[in-house]
């Protein structure tokens, strides 16, 4: 059909695989430059339930990588962008724009309901390490991306096991915590062995502007350095990744009968 929006992902996955990824709900947590780009790509696909959730605004210094960073988006919610944007590529997708901050208190409704898949972009420990230890209790499969600032080399992105992510201090310490927690350290996660130990002068700061922001999400945050091809490039890599499992390719400790007929392929 010419009007089919979806006509080339049907070429490659079949229309089995399609109707699969419309029956599929995911959640992405965390809407900056990798969750923006992640929920891109699987709106294009055409994943048809999608839980948006992030309580952040769109501001001036998220214009150099994130997605939903336009100068008339300036102070919008951004699950409210992102929601706008999916029903743009797709408008029969059933999008959830929950503009929450994920904590103990929030994960209950970000977690409720049918759930295939968790897209975690989180970026700040404390809420990261609560979503993965509820996420891993309540047995919902989940991609978790590490750091993607300050790296510059794309060669040096992986997809893996928590317990094999290297060269990653964010990685390092939501380890040291699941495992203090008792929780397994089998999380698919994508991230970087690209080291941050030499850096240019004032890749790592912080912004005054962000600081009555940064108190209240409990602690200072420092600005970091990063590039729109990186971040994005997280972003991707990890809906691709998800996209393999929503049709049935295999993940990380699971072997399930494959529906497609071209195989996917992850950094390796």
């Amino acid at each position: 059909m010419i009007n089919d929006r979806f006509t080339r992902i049907r070429q490659l996955i079949g229309s089995e695989g399609l109707a699969l990824l419309k029956e599929s709900h995911v959640a992405v947590i965390g809407l900056g430059a990798v969750g923006g780009h992640a929920t891109e790509a699987l709106a294009r696909a055409g994943v048809g339930h999608l839980r948006l959730v992030d309580f952040d605004l769109v501001r001036h210094s998220n214009i150099n990588r994130q997605l939903y960073a336009l100068e008339s988006n300036i102070g919008r919610l951004k699950c409210e962008v992102a929601r706008e944007r999916v029903l743009e590529i797709n408008p029969d997708c059933c999008v959830e724009a929950l503009p929450l901050f994920a904590d103990p208190q929030t994960l209950e409704t970000i977690l409720g309901g049918p759930l295939d898949l968790v897209i975690d972009a989180i970026d700040s420990v404390g809420p990261k390490i609560e979503l993965l230890s509820q996420t891993i209790t309540r047995g919902i499969r989940m991609i978790s991306c590490m750091g993607a600032a300050l790296r510059t080399d794309p060669f040096q992105i992986r997809v893996g096991r928590l317990a094999e992510v290297r060269c990653c201090p964010l990685g390092r310490r939501v380890r040291k915590e699941l495992r203090r927690r008792g929780l397994p350290l089998d999380v698919c996660c994508v991230y970087s062995t690209e080291t941050t130990e030499r850096l240019p002068a004032g890749a790592i700061s912080f912004d005054r502007a962000e600081e009555e922001e940064s108190l209240r999400r409990g602690r200072k945050r420092s600005v970091l350095g990063s590039l729109p091809t990186i971040t994005g490039i997280f972003g991707l890599i990890a809906a691709n990744t998800a996209l393999q499992w929503l049709l049935g390719e295999r993940s990380p400790g699971e072997h399930k009968k494959s529906v497609v007929g071209a195989k996917f392929q992850t950094v390796d």
